[in-house]
């Protein structure tokens, strides 16, 4: 897959990190690494020239100054090419003790513009370079030339964030971000290579964001004037996005990682799925944090992106916030059951008609919808009557109705009534009206896995929390929030991200029919937002202690003697020791470190554990939301 692997060198410790995993790639993949390291003898030269004013008089003789130009251009040229070498030659040697044919480069000339000219100009397969370089400092989380290079090269680009001590370098799985684009496909395909030459195992997260449109509206409506809140008619557009985007949105994602998991295993290899939903580079983060992969591979441009795009906002957000290392793919693999589709289907006149009413951003993914309920029919041929039956398999008929896709008179009598009782799966959160689901239509779980949400069990809950009163969303659609619920909310300090936790709230809690917000459908919410408000969802942030499973525990608890770490009295275990660092330096940590010794000392143990860590991080938290909770109410 790799036969030409680049690496840029400065010897700093990621450029180092980059070397190694280079060199470890190579060796899997029978590849040849590239090393280079860029020096500017001509900037040095003309910063020489601007300053020569300076020089003592006897030197400013003309002849006496050629002579010193000369010596300096002699002297400059010689010594950067001489530092140039011999930052190859740690390379140079890396490769030769694993036995990988190295190929050394230097140029003259500004770091960043050099080296993505010669990425550009060359057939190297994979560029890996570090995050950072020698002039990081405390707070860099991404460094110029790295930034500048990757923006500008079209070659898949591992760009190193982790520095990691050797006894951990393995542990980690693959995440990649499936969105349906081209991109992410081959990122997916790369991940599950890479994932069987290093034995790591691979897994793949789509996102999708129901919550867009009705946060956008909410904020919007206030501003606009009456003609102009008339001519955008919220109320039906908020009524189709609800029945539209909250079910098909779902399930269309959902079906990009079933095709993701059919290339998976047609390449015989296992791939974890996971469907989150909300704002794609958050939600992302989030997940990076939790489960805390090794690598984690996006499409560098997305499926919304025009093909001249240096970078998608998405994949730039997350390659400067997350922790671990990250590939920008920038090949192109289309599956193969949208390859044939495309290929071998043939549209009616009424059927492309039909399409055509589609808005240009979303015509493109209801035609791969439509493609995929086609192919797996046996169909070659696509009729208005197909259109029909596949999007009625992610639409709800009232929804078809609005958009003309079938007449009312067809589906009057298959309408949802708004008093109907609705399921919730537990593990993606798709809402089922008026019927208890044999399986989930997004995610595929079990009946037992719905949660059947009661409608009076939630008014009698609302009277043990206070009451609740009624207010107006934006299009004039009634909802209530107990007292109870109201707090919980204001548990968040920020403005900005209270207005989106609320709109997130009351979105969920339409999609479901539920006439009355509790306290407990604002919980889960407000958690997520107050652990990135307090900076405190860096990786195993609030996990319990079975999180990483029972071999993960039983690891951290049984370390070997020569791997922990002394504190005075204190043991405590690397991962414990390296989660408590990732809490802010000073009084934050200091605290935090007070109260994990205190619940080392309630369990009568000198041995401190991950376990032991997060529960004083938990009781820091808490102590936290106590003040933020007394403080909103007074």
């Amino acid at each position: 897959m790799y036969k030409n692997i680049f690496v840029p060198v400065d010897n700093s410790e990621h450029s180092i990190q980059a070397v190694d995993l280079a060199v470890e790639l190579a060796g899997k993949f029978d590849s040849t690494v590239t090393g280079s390291h860029a020096y500017a003898a001509r900037m040095h030269d003309y910063r020489f020239k601007q300053m020569e004013y300076t020089l003592p008089e006897e030197y400013l003789e003309e002849d006496a100054m050629e002579k010193q130009r000369k010596i300096h251009d002699t002297l400059i040229t010689m010594g950067l090419e001489l530092i140039s070498d011999s930052y190859l030659v740690v390379a140079d040697k890396r490769c030769k003790e694993a036995g990988v044919p190295f190929v050394p480069k230097m140029y003259d000339g500004k770091n960043w513009r050099v080296i993505a000219e010669d990425i550009e100009e060359s057939d190297y397969d994979l560029v890996v370079m570090g995050a950072l370089g020698l002039g990081a400092v405390k707070d860099s989380v991404l460094g110029s030339v790295c930034e500048r290079v990757t923006r500008r090269v079209r070659t898949d680009t591992l760009v190193i964030k982790q520095l990691e001590p050797e006894r951990s370098v393995k542990r980690g799985s693959i995440a990649v971000g499936i969105d349906g684009s081209p991109e992410s496909f081959a990122g997916l395909r790369t991940a599950l290579e890479l994932g069987r030459k290093l034995d790591r195992p691979v897994e793949a997260v789509s996102v999708y964001d129901p919550y867009l449109h009705y946060a956008m509206f909410n904020s919007i409506v206030n501003v606009l004037t009456e003609k102009a809140s008339k001519v955008f008619r919220f109320k039906e557009q908020e009524q189709l996005h609800e029945e539209v985007i909250d079910t098909g949105l779902a399930k269309i994602y959902q079906s990009h990682l079933e095709v993701a998991r059919r290339i998976a295993e047609e390449e015989g290899a296992d791939l974890k799925i996971t469907l989150l939903d909300g704002k794609a580079f958050e939600k992302l983060l989030q997940y990076v944090r939790r489960e805390e992969p090794w690598l984690l591979v996006l499409g560098r441009i997305g499926v919304h992106s025009d093909k001249e795009m240096d970078i998608g906002s998405n994949t730039e957000n997350l390659l400067r916030k997350v922790s671990c290392n990250v590939l920008l793919s920038s090949q192109r693999y289309t599956p193969p059951v949208d390859v044939s589709a495309e290929a071998s289907m043939l549209w009616t006149e009424p059927a492309t008609r039909l399409l055509n009413t589609a808005p240009d951003f979303a015509r493109g993914i209801a035609k791969t919808t439509i493609h995929r309920w086609a192919i797996e029919r046996g169909h070659s041929v696509i009729t208005r009557k197909i259109v029909e039956q596949a999007m009625g398999n992610i639409l709800p008929r009232s929804s078809m109705v609005k958009m003309g896709i079938i007449a009312e008179q067809t589906a009057t009598l298959a309408l949802e009534s708004t008093d109907s009782v609705t399921y919730v799966c537990a593990r993606c959160g798709y809402a089922a009206r008026g019927f208890e689901p044999a399986r989930c239509a997004v995610c595929g779980s079990p009946s037992e896995s719905f949660q059947r949400l009661d409608k009076e069990a939630i008014t009698a809950l609302s009277q043990r929390e206070g009451g609740a009163t009624e207010e107006s969303a934006f299009d004039d659609v009634k909802l209530k929030w107990t007292k109870d619920a109201r707090v919980e909310l204001r548990r968040i300090p920020d403005g900005y991200q209270m207005r989106r936790a609320k709109a997130q709230i009351e979105k969920r809690a339409r999609v479901r029919r539920v006439p009355t917000i509790t306290k407990d459908m604002v919980i889960s919410v407000t958690q997520q937002h107050l652990e990135d408000t307090l900076h405190l969802s860096s990786p195993g942030v609030l996990k319990s202690p079975s999180a990483h499973g029972d071999g993960a525990r039983d690891a951290d608890t049984k370390p070997a003697a020569e791997d922990l770490i002394r504190d005075g009295d204190l043991l405590w275990t690397p991962r414990a020791w390296a989660r408590l660092e990732r809490v802010p330096e000073g009084f934050m940590r200091n605290r935090t470190k007070e109260r994990v010794v205190a619940v080392a000392k309630g369990r009568n143990t000198t041995l401190i554990t991950l376990s032991t860590t997060e529960e004083g991080i938990k009781e820091g938290l808490k102590l936290m939301e106590d003040m933020i909770r007394e403080q909103a109410v007074t």
